[in-house]
């Protein structure tokens, strides 16, 4: 493991935007495998409770959606991946340059954490919400109801679970 996160480092420090593209992509892609896995287990679970029949076969196997798969690791390869690139890297020149605090102290650390909490994850959550509305057919009217309910929600989450993620590359 410890080989491959080297290989990892070194892809990013000479081709740091295609790195970031990919893995972002593939990152995104695999999360949706996961979500969806929680998503079947989780439904099946409860309707196994709540009937206390067995299901059919259908509904005990789990089916990739790789048309969702594909859709979700477009938005990584094509938002979140180039944005989020020069996203942070502007972020930690403004922070060490103009705040001038040094990068992996905890000043800088939590600096970044909040900014990017407060400023890149309502726009990351806003286009990912409407691009993936759009994106499965859904019309203005329907993606922007899908946002009054799923936003704030999703935002809260994030930002209980984002930040602990965020602090263990920076803290490298």
């Amino acid at each position: 493991m410890l080989r491959l996160w080297k290989w990892y480092q070194k892809c990013l420090s000479v081709h740091p935007l295609k790195t970031q593209v990919i893995s972002s992509g593939f990152l995104w892609g695999t999360g949706d495998i996961a979500a969806q896995y929680i998503t079947h287990s989780t439904a099946r679970n409860r309707n196994r409770n709540r009937n206390h029949l067995p299901l059919s076969d259908d509904d005990e196997m789990f089916k990739v959606n790789w048309k969702r798969v594909a859709i979700t690791s477009m938005f990584g390869f094509g938002f979140v991946g180039p944005v989020g690139h020069y996203w942070y890297e502007g972020l930690d020149r403004f922070i060490r340059f103009k705040l001038l605090l040094q990068p992996s102290s905890v000043k800088f650390v939590a600096t970044k954490v909040a900014m990017d909490g407060i400023i890149f994850g309502p726009l990351d959550l806003f286009v990912f919400f409407s691009y993936m509305g759009f994106s499965t057919g859904k019309n203005l009217d329907q993606v922007k109801e899908d946002l009054k309910r799923d936003f704030l929600p999703a935002l809260l989450l994030e930002g209980g679970v984002w930040p602990i993620v965020q602090c263990f590359p920076i803290l490298d």
